[in-house]
């Protein structure tokens, strides 16, 4: 198996970004908010900021390590991406014979989805992280920094629906995601 000596990926810094990197653990400020990410499971890859650069570098690295490298340097622009614009999720509500109602708890940070193919009980989707949730009309709009948290919402929410025992052919009521991407 064949060993590269050193692999390095650059990652860019905004001007109206603010970087901090702390051993293995990087922290990214922005406009819309803070983001802050422990890498220290990531073995024999390193940090360093540089000007107004973040570099992530490894040494005598295998092809684990090499994507490791890749993978970071992908986390931390998601990261400066968000802090800067954000993203956001849509979700459409779908159903043909029962409306199905969605609210949102903002104390308990879930989701409620009432009268899902008629059911008398709720079905209930957790908000994960520091994530907006809003529903209007037959949207709902997840909008937060972290892509991580908005996509675990997002989901929580299509999970919640999930049709079992049916042909999902035929029984399409739920919700789902048709757009995703940076909030402007």
């Amino acid at each position: 198996m064949a060993r590269v000596f050193h692999v390095a990926e650059k990652v860019e810094i905004p001007e109206n970004v603010a970087v901090e990197v702390d051993g293995l653990r990087v922290t990214v400020k922005g406009p819309k908010g803070i983001i802050t990410r422990d890498f220290s499971h990531a073995r024999g890859v390193f940090i360093r900021l540089e000007d107004r650069v973040v570099i992530v570098e490894t040494f005598v690295a295998d092809r684990k390590q090499k994507a490791l490298v890749g993978t970071i340097a992908a986390h931390i622009r998601n990261m400066i991406t968000g802090v800067v614009r954000g993203y956001r999720y849509k979700l459409k509500i779908i159903f043909s014979h029962f409306p199905i109602t969605v609210s949102v708890d903002e104390k308990n940070k879930v989701v409620r989805i009432r009268n899902f193919m008629g059911e008398k009980s709720d079905r209930i989707a957790k908000i994960y992280g520091n994530v907006k949730v809003k529903v209007s009309g037959e949207d709902i709009i997840i909008e937060g920094v972290d892509i991580e948290e908005v996509g675990l919402t997002a989901a929580s929410i299509e999970r919640a629906t999930r049709v079992t025992d049916r042909d999902r052919r035929v029984f399409m009521d739920g919700i789902y995601i048709y757009e995703k991407g940076e909030a402007l």
